[in-house]
């Protein structure tokens, strides 16, 4: 069994993907259904799909600070943060609030 999700960039975020607001992903094997979880997502994340400025999206193991992170249109804090498990077609929107002046 495969993890499929919906990853979904915003706020300027999309900026760092290649200009894509919204991809679909099938993740590798290495996902393990049912124990896989964020804090294993987003290296990933960073690793493959984000095309530039690695530092504007992560700072240590997480997103870096002004980065809402949604889960099923939820705060990421109130499903666990770093230690939510990943289920199948979830879609997981990352949302900068940063903004140059």
């Amino acid at each position: 069994m495969t993890l499929t999700i919906t990853l979904e960039f915003s706020g300027g975020m999309e900026l760092l993907f290649n200009n894509e607001k919204s991809k679909q992903v099938t993740l590798p094997e290495t996902f393990t259904p049912g124990s896989a979880t964020l804090k294993e997502l987003l290296p990933w994340v960073r690793d493959n799909l984000l095309t530039e400025r690695a530092e504007l999206f992560m700072q240590g193991e997480t997103v870096r600070p002004g980065i809402l992170v949604l889960i099923n249109d939820a705060d990421w804090e109130l499903e666990g943060e770093l230690e939510y498990v990943i289920k199948d077609r979830d879609t997981i929107v990352f949302i900068s609030t940063l903004h140059g002046g």
